[in-house]
């Protein structure tokens, strides 16, 4: 092992990082300085040629990598641990939420889920005019962006029609911020005409928020609930994640002889190693760490049973492409029927194969399969299930390809659409695309706006002329500029082909 020594003295000197980021730099690099948990010798070997991958959350599991507390619960009954009594007013309650936060881990040590916003604020608002609730409103979501400088921090609102999620909506566009993430949770039987309209509008402005399947999603979760946390990860609320695991099903396809060795020999192995990786990283955070003996569950937040393992998988596209190549077939993922079935025999085998397969410790005792967004160090290789950067069909096509993929990712899968700025002209046209795929069972919508300056990375935010001044000048007081830059320079991100949206949108 190189001395660590070498390691925390290069983070002193970056010239590039705040006095913030060395630090989380440091407390990083200290964790990886422990040795791993004990893993079996094929499982450290698919980990080492990142066949497997553990998403570099850390040697030595000691917390959640996402957190999503019922903040309901210190709002109502306060905190003893926090010395903070039940809130009354809409500024006690926001500045309650604020406190929260910081005493909120995750991996990034920031927190990743910051509620449902509306639900959680309108019971203090019913005293308050629309312009001191605009300009409190717009304070706390400046003070979100300043002081938790983080793209994977996220907030819910919706699915009813109110003055909050209204609210938010417009501060949003405005402001044009890369945090927080924002996610509006569609229902259509409780979304109104109006407020799915200014969703897009606001997405027109600003490519936020991501609009979420609100049935889809609750045939998963249940009463009990769910937050959409980080870039577009479902996970129960009151919970959240313990681990995230992956597995480059590019990777499996190369080391497969035909179609058929790869569903009937190598991917089912490389399952079972990825099971392993998450089953050990899990036992460390339950057995050793005593993260479940913080206040937050002591106080209801959060409930240990409720924290799910996340099976992910990535190259969706690249997978489909190279067996394909090896069955001399010449059709494309996402321009191909038989490219297309054939991504979606994988998903289903794979979704099989996770719920097959018991795990303790595990929110229901299964993993949940989820299409992961990437990482900006993934080279070659396309996030989750979408279609390759730059061959991008049409938005129509876009969503029927990919459609039939959702059923099987109850933990998320997204895909980005960009879309031509000639959107703006027909907003009408967004608001039936965006109708059109959550009927086709799209569990989430996502889509970026050509030549706006907040984009989206892999579902996190960026803007480009932060990645710009990065590049120029290097440093950046957002903690998620440096990975939109890498994945500017190794992922394509900027060559998304984008999309005239001509027509209104009919689902067939």
């Amino acid at each position: 092992m190189p001395d660590v020594r070498v390691c925390f003295k290069e983070i002193t000197e970056d010239p590039t990082l705040s006095f913030a980021q060395k630090a989380r730099a440091l407390a990083l690099a200290a964790e990886n300085s422990l040795e791993y948990p004990k893993l079996d010798t094929q499982t450290a070997e698919a980990l080492e040629e990142r066949v497997i991958c553990d998403m570099y959350e850390g040697h030595a599991p000691y917390k959640p990598r996402y957190v999503l507390p019922d903040y309901s619960v210190v709002l109502t009954e306060g905190s003893s641990w926090l010395e903070l009594a039940p809130a009354t007013t809409l500024d006690e309650a926001i500045n309650t939420l604020m406190i929260a936060y910081h005493h909120v881990p995750s991996v990034t040590n920031m927190p990743v889920f910051l509620g449902h916003l509306d639900a959680l604020l309108l019971p203090f608002c019913d005293d308050v005019s629309d312009e001191a609730l605009y300009s409190k409103i717009k304070l706390f979501w400046r003070y979100l962006d300043r002081v938790l400088p983080d793209a994977f921090m996220h907030a819910n609102i919706g699915p009813t029609d109110n003055r909050v999620a209204r609210t938010i909506l417009k501060v949003d566009a405005e402001l044009k911020q890369v945090a927080p993430n924002l996610t509006f949770i569609w229902d259509p039987q409780l979304s109104s005409e109006g407020i799915l309209a200014l969703a897009c509008d606001c997405i027109i402005e600003c490519s936020k928020p991501h609009i979420a399947n609100h049935p889809i999603h609750t045939a998963v979760f249940g009463e009990e609930g769910y937050g959409i946390a980080s870039c577009y990860n479902a996970l129960p609320l009151g919970g959240g994640a313990s681990t995230l695991t992956r597995l480059n099903l590019y990777e499996v396809a190369r080391r497969s002889k035909d179609t058929e060795d790869f569903f009937a020999t190598v991917l089912p192995h490389y399952i079972e190693l990825n099971c392993q990786l998450t089953e050990v990283r899990i036992k460390h955070l339950f057995e050793t760490s005593g993260f479940f003996d913080s206040f937050l569950v002591k106080e209801g937040w959060i409930h240990k049973d409720r924290f799910a393992a996340m099976f992910g998988v990535f190259s969706m596209a690249e997978a489909v492409n190279l067996l394909q190549e090896k069955e001399g077939r010449a059709g494309r993922y996402g321009h191909d029927d038989s490219a297309n079935a054939l991504g979606y025999r994988i998903s289903e085998a794979l979704a099989a194969a996770v719920t097959a397969r018991p795990m303790a410790h595990v929110w229901r005792n299964r993993a949940m399969l989820h299409a992961q967004a990437g990482l900006s160090d993934d080279g070659g290789c396309t996030p989750g299930l979408r279609i390759p950067y730059g061959t991008e069909p049409d938005p129509v096509t876009h969503v029927q390809a990919l459609a039939p993929q959702h059923q099987f990712y109850p933990s998320g899968v997204s895909d980005i659409l960009t879309l031509d700025e000639t959107v703006r002209n027909n907003r009408a046209a967004l608001v039936q695309l965006v109708k059109g795929a959550l009927s086709l069972g799209f569990r989430e919508f996502t889509a970026n706006i050509a030549h706006n300056d907040l984009v989206r990375v892999t579902g996190y935010m960026v803007r480009l002329s932060d990645i710009k001044r990065f590049q120029q000048c290097g440093g950046s007081r957002i903690n998620t500029t440096v990975l939109g830059a890498e994945a500017a320079e190794t992922g394509d991100i900027l060559h998304r082909a984008p999309r005239v949206v001509a027509h209104e949108f009919t689902s067939r």
